[in-house]
């Protein structure tokens, strides 16, 4: 069967050809499945009933099942879904007064094994196809009723683990003849895989880069990041500083400020030496707990000591209100699947 969600607007209009039509009538199929935002071919009215039925022999819509939905009262909503057994993944929706988030998972689970974050536990089940990240996205919208103004692939997974699949959904999430999300509202996280950030940059799509960095010391994140023994700060700093030069956009760098291990006056002082010059934005995280994981977040005071020393420094710090992590839905919480 094939997975329709994933195709192309050249793809579509192929396939209606292959069904014997003309390729309009994958443009009908296109905009019914990304506009209109179809969960079944029989919702697909513009398309004539036999090439109806000859989709559902030979084709299928990708629609998750919900196994829980959570909600918390700062406007964050957890979905918990499943596309086929044992392929779970978490979704978050986040309203804010600047607009609707959707936090997209990449995969069903992570191999990157960061030692703060709940979806590496259990390992990679599955790379997610381009259709079920985009059928994330169309779920939230379903369910909600509300339009996404930002989408954000921080949830289960790494981006660039998938890289092939997640820029087809970025294709697709973001063409005008589908839902058309502005690629500035569109952001992809890594843990910092370099090839990767370089092939992102050369894109020049517009699409906006975080990298998960939590230490300016190669030791210490690689002790917590094993993706550090690969690629060092050297090269991962080089590989930024390419996708700035390639896009003339900054860099979100992500610090996750965790008790007693990253948080001291000397790494904040390493952390602006090493940004300062840079096209760079740091968006500080005081850790999300995780319970099998047994670190704690820094301290308030830790951390505004923390955001003083980089901004005394001249950089762009922001030190980011947790949303969602009393339902277990903030960065580093989401999970491949339910744990007992």
């Amino acid at each position: 069967m094939t997975d329709i969600l994933s195709m192309t607007l050249a793809e579509a209009e192929a396939f209606a050809v292959s069904l014997g039509e003309k390729p309009f009538r994958g443009r009908q199929l296109f905009a019914q499945l990304h506009k209109r935002l179809a969960a079944s071919f029989a919702d697909c009215t513009d398309i004539p009933a036999s090439m109806r039925q000859e989709l559902a022999n030979r084709a299928y819509i990708c629609v998750p099942r919900e196994i829980r939905q959570i909600s918390d009262e700062f406007r964050a909503k957890k979905y918990l879904l499943e596309f086929e057994k044992d392929i779970i993944i978490e979704s978050v929706l986040m309203t804010s007064d600047y607009g609707t988030t959707l936090c997209v998972s990449s995969q069903a689970g992570c191999r990157m094994g960061c030692t703060f974050c709940a979806s590496a536990i259990g390992g990679l089940v599955r790379n997610l196809s381009p259709g079920e990240m985009l059928a994330q996205v169309y779920y939230a919208v379903r369910e909600s009723g509300v339009p996404l103004t930002n989408i954000v692939l921080m949830g289960c997974g790494e981006p660039f683990d998938n890289y092939d699949n997640v820029v087809k959904f970025l294709e697709l999430v973001s063409c005008k003849d589908g839902l058309g999300l502005g690629r500035r509202n569109i952001t992809v996280s890594t843990c910092g895989i370099v090839p990767r950030i370089i092939d992102f940059g050369r894109l020049r799509a517009g699409y906006g880069l975080a990298v998960s960095l939590h230490s300016a010391d190669d030791s210490l994140r690689a002790s917590m990041m094993p993706v550090a023994r690969a690629y060092p700060l050297a090269d991962l700093m080089a590989a930024c500083d390419t996708y700035c030069e390639l896009t003339h956009r900054r860099v979100t760098y992500e610090y996750a400020l965790i008790d007693g291990v990253n948080d001291s006056d000397a790494d904040a002082q390493a952390l602006a030496k090493l940004l300062r010059g840079r096209l760079a934005h740091v968006n500080l995280i005081p850790l999300n707990r995780v319970a099998e994981r047994g670190l704690a977040p820094s301290e308030a005071s830790r951390a505004q000591n923390f955001i003083n020393t980089l901004k005394s420094s001249r950089l762009e710090a922001t030190l980011r209100r947790s949303l969602g992590a009393d339902i277990g839905a903030a960065c580093g919480q989401l999970r491949a699947q339910t744990l007992s």
